[in-house]
C-alpha cells in the first residue's frame, strides 16, 4: 500500500487556549485537527485559564514545514505564558493528498 509520510503535531494546552490553537493550525496552512479533553500534570503546575487543570490534546497531521511553522509561533507566543508541551511524530497516512 502506498503511504505518504507527513508531520503529526500534537499540542497539550490548557483548555481556555482552544480556540486560539485551532485559529493558529488553520491559519498556518493545516487542513484539519483533532481535540479532546485530557488531564495530567507537569513541572509548571500553574495555569492561566478559568479552570486550573483543564487541558486539552489537539493533533493535526501537516506537511513539515506547516508543523514547524506552527512549534516557532507556540515555542514564541505561548510557551513563556502558558503550561503546554508541543512535538511532532513522523506519521504514514494513506490519501496524504487530504492533509497537504
Amino acid at each position: 500500500m502506498h503511504t505518504t509520510v507527513l508531520s503529526l503535531l500534537t499540542i497539550i494546552a490548557e483548555a481556555v487556549l482552544k480556540e486560539r490553537l485551532i485559529a493558529e493550525l488553520m491559519q498556518a496552512g493545516a487542513t484539519g485537527y483533532t481535540v479532546w479533553d485530557v488531564e495530567g500534570d507537569g513541572s509548571r503546575r500553574l495555569r492561566s485559564g478559568d479552570a486550573p487543570g483543564e487541558n486539552i490534546r489537539l493533533e493535526t497531521i501537516t506537511s513539515f514545514e506547516v508543523a514547524d511553522k506552527l512549534l516557532e509561533k507556540l515555542a514564541h507566543n505561548y510557551f513563556p505564558h502558558y503550561a503546554m508541551i508541543a512535538y511532532t511524530s513522523d506519521v504514514h497516512v494513506v490519501r496524504g493528498d487530504k492533509y497537504v
